[in-house]
């Protein structure tokens, strides 16, 4: 009987000591997807200073945060410069994420964009639906773009606010989570390096914000 108790003992422990193991092989994988906000665009070094290379700090032993960022691209599928069209896109989803974080919209708020807005609702959904059709199966969340206070490449905020609404339309009728990053920078322009774009402080921030939501209930793999 004692021989018996110290084998199921040793059996224990090295379960344990596999789970942990298993656990440091494999973190929870995060891809952030959006424009050159995600990027990091206009900061010296986006690899470091960016808002996921913050959030990675932020979250920690057990996660792998990945940049999926691509400057100047669209939520449309028809856009100027379509999200959809760009490399990243299988690159996120070859990622293999337990989670994805999706910031897009900001450029649909341009003229040529805007004229198209009527499609924005359906690539929304049409995104959502390709990250969670993915064999990792995903947790997706969406993330309302930050405020825009000036205009130095056809952005406007009137339309960005209208984009926001579908988006959380769009996030309700999947039911994903959202994570409103607009809020934390309201009257805050000084955290941004040209009216658009967040410095490095506004990035912590961003970044900040996102680990707040994806902490308040980390979501297991395949969790829809």
């Amino acid at each position: 009987m004692r021989s018996l108790r110290l084998l199921l003992a040793v059996l224990t422990c090295t379960l344990a000591a596999a789970r942990v193991a298993a656990a440091d092989a494999a973190p929870i994988r995060v891809a952030c997807v959006g424009d050159s906000i995600t990027y990091g665009y206009l900061l010296k070094n986006p690899a470091t200073e960016s808002y996921p290379a913050d959030l990675a700090r932020l979250l920690g032993r057990g996660y792998d945060v990945g940049n999926f960022g691509v400057s100047a691209t669209t939520l449309l599928k028809d856009g100027d410069y379509s999200y959809w069209k760009q490399k990243a896109l299988p690159a996120a989803d070859h990622f293999a994420p337990a989670i994805v974080v999706i910031m897009l919209g900001t450029n649909d708020s341009k003229p040529y964009n805007w004229a198209r807005r009527a499609d924005l609702a359906r690539d929304a959904g049409a995104l959502i639906e390709h990250f969670r059709d993915l064999q990792s199966k995903p947790t997706v969340y969406v993330c309302l773009a930050v405020p825009v206070f000036k205009n130095p490449y056809g952005i406007n905020e009137a339309h960005l606010a209208k984009i926001r609404a579908i988006w959380r339309e769009v996030a309700a009728s999947h039911q994903v989570p959202v994570i409103d990053a607009t809020t934390p920078f309201l009257g805050k322009e000084s955290l941004f390096c040209d009216g658009v774009h967040p410095t490095v402080v506004g990035a912590q921030l961003l970044a900040e914000t996102v680990a707040r939501a994806i902490s308040a209930k980390t979501p297991a793999a395949g969790a829809r």
